[in-house]
């Protein structure tokens, strides 16, 4: 269950409305490194949680809920950003703000006309569940495992890369009000990267939780190539030396050591092809 509040999180100003801006926070929502991903990813990790210590559940929907409403101070800033927008784009000053602008190399007033078309025509100058490009939000980057330890990974990644997309738009950012919000989103990127780290830690550290799943007996792996790193250049060069090319394994239970790539197995031959598989005569 959830208790919904109509105070923001955290403040929410704009002083110069800045519709390319909003696109750009668009991103931050509906983006795979935004706030509508890590929100679902911890919440379908929490409703799916086993285990006889609910605590990790019960860490994940605090968090889970805590995006929700990150999700709102951007969807708050989308919309303030857009108060003065033009209604008609043929107003002259529907490209105030994107004069010189390079976005990806795409001629800026399009990018910017196509931006308020899905504004004005969908949303009445609001945010909506969708990236900067206004792809809409699939779903797709949601990883819950059912393993704790894989989930805690994933969400280290997450966090990082929506601290880096977070770290570009607030360098993007000219609005005070705008740098102020996004300095407190970032500062929860950095706990959210320790606190899943901190899981991990309490699952017994890198060591402990590698490899994942911990519960499948070891024993029952390719004993020959469980720490060999495959060097597939073409010459038969080795790669160059690093900590996963020699030395002990970071879970402790092996040694490094570099495997020419080399066929292990045969040419496959899989036979004719049935008769009742509308191949060619000839395939069969």
């Amino acid at each position: 269950m959830l208790y919904h509040d109509k105070r923001l999180q955290y403040p929410v100003k704009v002083t110069t409305p800045d519709p390319a801006f909003a696109r750009m926070l668009q991103q931050a929502i509906g983006g795979v490194e935004g706030e509508i991903r890590v929100a679902m990813q911890y919440f379908f990790q929490a409703w799916g949680a086993r285990g006889r210590n609910p605590k990790y559940r019960d860490m994940l929907l605090h968090t889970a809920t805590e995006e929700m409403g990150h999700i709102e101070m951007l969807a708050t800033a989308v919309a303030l950003n857009l108060e003065k927008a033009p209604a008609s784009l043929q107003e002259a000053g529907a490209a105030d703000n994107i004069v010189g602008a390079v976005m990806g190399g795409e001629n800026p007033r399009h990018v910017i006309e196509g931006m308020l078309q899905r504004h004005i025509l969908s949303t009445g100058m609001s945010a909506y569940p969708a990236n900067a490009d206004g792809v809409p939000f699939d779903m797709s980057h949601i990883y819950a495992s059912g393993n704790l330890a894989a989930d805690m990974y994933c969400n280290v990644a997450a966090e990082a890369t929506g601290r880096v997309l977070a770290t570009r738009i607030y360098n993007a950012a000219h609005d005070d009000g705008m740098k102020d919000m996004l300095h407190f989103m970032i500062a929860r990127d950095t706990m959210h990267q320790q606190q899943w780290l901190a899981v991990i830690e309490e699952l017994g550290g890198h060591a402990g939780a590698l490899p994942i799943p911990n519960s499948f007996p070891q024993e029952k792996e390719n004993q020959e190539h469980n720490y060999d790193f495959f060097a597939t250049a073409a010459d038969g060069s080795p790669p160059p030396a690093g900590r996963w090319t020699e030395g002990p394994s970071l879970d402790g239970k092996g040694e490094f050591t570099v495997f020419q790539n080399q066929p292990l197995g045969d040419v496959p031959d899989l036979g004719p092809a049935r008769p009742d598989s509308s191949a060619q005569k000839e395939q069969m």
